[in-house]
């Protein structure tokens, strides 16, 4: 939402750090008014209208009211990033220098967009440098998060608009990992096993360029690596699925009537499908035994945990957004699950 037409809307470099931004009201609406600083990041949280005295809701009920809220962890790490950089990236891998400064070299005929630098320098940051830089707020703040949500699994989020890239920056962060993992193969911080993981058949087939031996894979035709670099990264395994595989597929096969008798009338009886376990070796099979794997989860806005149930905004769906939401809901909790 606009309060009038915006003229020239593109007042930043995409190669450079945002310098300015558009003011925003406290409930989402974009100004034409500029401020001279980057746009702090935070987020805006829906406010549900009450219902009118009829019972029907008012119209547009969740697109008006906006609670504004900033993240504050995330414009930490932004800072902590900046900081580092302008450090010349101190504690880090030689094979790490040699990407950083093949991907930020100012003559490169296809230059990287700032927010892909900025977040592949981000996980660098907290893989390598953090620590050792006596900065562990925010590593804390992740594995206290992970802990309570994610049963101690290591998750790490990059928030980014479409169209900026979110391809280009997976087939980054593989070099980076897959690179380093050759150049020291005992270092547990990196790994050349990757599963991308995405929300549909389409979406799978087209990153194929993430494969190192694709025709037209990203390393080569966005200048990710150097010939010599493509040259040992053939040596990665890298499976693009989507997230349907990580579905516990049904093991026996019965007819309804057969499966209803055999299991007492109960529907979700476990016997007739995979186990976790046998899930993971159907989907993982290329990896072996490997335990240290990377999973690049695509398109992430998708795979969440339900959140506390809210009457209020229940009773405002009708009955197509609510079938629409439980599908949502089931296929996060799939991608959830199985990841």
């Amino acid at each position: 939402m606009t309060q009038g037409p915006i003229e020239n809307p593109v007042i930043n470099s995409p190669f450079v750090e945002p310098v300015q931004h558009f003011v925003t009201t406290a409930d989402g609406t974009v100004t034409g008014e500029i401020e001279p600083r980057r746009r702090p990041s935070e987020f805006f949280v829906p406010v549900a209208r009450p219902k009118k005295l009829s019972g029907q809701l008012t119209i547009d009920a969740f697109g008006g009211p906006k609670r504004q809220q900033p993240n504050e962890i995330v414009n930490e790490i932004r800072q902590a990033v900046a900081r580092w950089r302008i450090q010349d990236y101190p504690h880090i891998t030689s094979t790490t220098r040699d990407l950083l400064d093949h991907w930020r070299d100012e003559d490169r005929e296809r230059r990287l967009f700032f927010c892909q630098l900025e977040a592949a320098e981000t996980a660098m940051y907290l893989t390598e440098a953090a620590e050792k830089l006596g900065d562990p707020k925010a590593l804390n703040v992740i594995r206290q998060e992970n802990a309570v949500h994610n049963g101690d699994l290591p998750r790490f989020a990059f928030k980014m608009a479409t169209g900026s890239g979110k391809t280009v920056l997976m087939a980054m962060l593989i070099a980076w990992q897959a690179l380093n993992k050759a150049a020291n193969p005992q270092d547990r911080r990196f790994s050349d096993k990757f599963l991308v993981v995405t929300p549909g058949i389409t979406i799978r087939d087209r990153l194929r360029v993430l494969y190192p031996n694709d025709p037209g894979n990203y390393y080569r035709a966005m200048d990710i690596v150097t010939p010599e670099q493509l040259d040992r990264l053939q040596a990665a395994t890298i499976l693009v699925t989507n997230f349907h595989a990580l579905m516990r597929r049904e093991k026996i096969q019965a007819a309804a009537l057969t499966k209803k008798i055999l299991s007492a009338g109960d529907v979700d009886d476990e016997r007739f499908r995979e186990t976790p376990a046998e899930m993971v070796r159907r989907v993982c099979r290329v990896f072996g035994n490997a335990r240290n794997l990377v999973v690049l989860n695509d398109e992430a806005h998708h795979c969440y945990a339900p959140a506390p149930r809210d009457e209020a905004q229940e009773g405002a769906l009708d009955a197509d957004e609510r079938t629409q939401a439980k599908k949502d809901l089931d296929e996060a909790r799939v991608w959830l699950s199985g990841v």
